[in-house]
Order: C-alpha cells, then structure tokens, then sequence
C-alpha cells in the first residue's frame, strides 16, 4: 500500500510540474505570438505591448558584397513606425522549430521564420528573442536578434502551401 501510495503522489507531482511547464512555455510564447499578430494586423499598439520598456534589437547577415554585418538598434520606434505606417501587403512572418528555455524570470526563445510580403517570400533565417517576466507574471521581450536570408531557406511545407 504505501509503494502504491508514494507511486501515485510521484506520478501527481510529475504530472504538477509538467502541467506548470507547459503553461510557463505557453506564456512564454505569448508576447511572440502578439508581436506577430500585430504585423499582420500593422497595429504598432499590439506590437508594442509584446516588449518592455527598453529593448534593443540586432540584425545579423550578409551584405551585397557577401561580407558579414551586424546592424544594432537601440529602440523599436522605427520598427514600431514600419508596422504602423500603411502599406499594401500584409507583413506575415511565420515561424516554427520554437527552442524554449526559461531560468527564473528571464527566457530565450529561439526559432526558424520565413518572412512573407503578401503572398510572396521575402527572406528567411532565425529570431532569437529574450524575454523577462515582470512582477505581474507577464512575459516581455527586451532584445530581439534575427538573421537574414534569401537563398538557402528550408520552410516547411505546410507554411508554404499557405503563400501559394
């Protein structure tokens, strides 16, 4: 009886944690899911709500002479301005792959997007986004890194059906 006993709370507290984590990953993704959400929509408002205060921001690739380059950016007004200005075609930046790991307050999510104008590719790489959990719970990206590329892009078949 107690072997089943301890069993059974064993099994609950796994089942606990597992359940906790899940919700933590999920919450986690939230303000990476808004940020895209806001693109497509060109709300900068939604956009905006998915970062903290402060953020700085990195692009990472190749130029047109194939030397390589980092472009830093130490504030989202003007990407904020992008998304906000009127334009044509739908900003639609899908993603997939997502690496998740969480210590304490601070996150990192890692994945593979395909950028869309439109209907119609546009580049692709990797956004890597770190993340802070403020005292209400809530999850804010404060840095946000990509790469860039046009050739070479492995998107996955189900997004790509979704652009034809």
């Amino acid at each position: 009886m107690k072997k089943t006993t301890a069993s059974f709370f064993l099994i609950l507290t796994f089942a606990t944690i597992h359940a906790q984590s899940a919700a933590e990953l999920d919450a986690v993704m939230e303000p990476v899911k808004m940020l895209f959400e806001g693109m497509q929509k060109g709300d900068s408002a939604l956009v905006r709500k998915a970062f903290s205060k402060t953020v700085t921001m990195a692009t990472i690739g190749i130029d047109k002479n194939g030397s390589p380059f980092i472009k830093h950016e130490s504030s989202i007004n003007d990407f904020l301005n992008a998304i906000g200005t009127p334009h044509t075609e739908i900003y639609n930046e899908m993603i997939w792959g997502e690496k998740i790991l969480i210590d304490g307050n601070f996150a990192q999510v890692w994945t593979s997007y395909a950028f869309y104008l439109g209907k119609k590719f546009n580049h692709c790489g990797v956004d890597a986004f770190h993340l802070v959990k403020g005292a209400t719970g809530d999850w804010k990206i404060f840095h946000l890194a990509d790469t860039r590329q046009k050739e070479g892009c492995k998107v996955p078949m189900r997004i790509t059906k979704q652009f034809k």
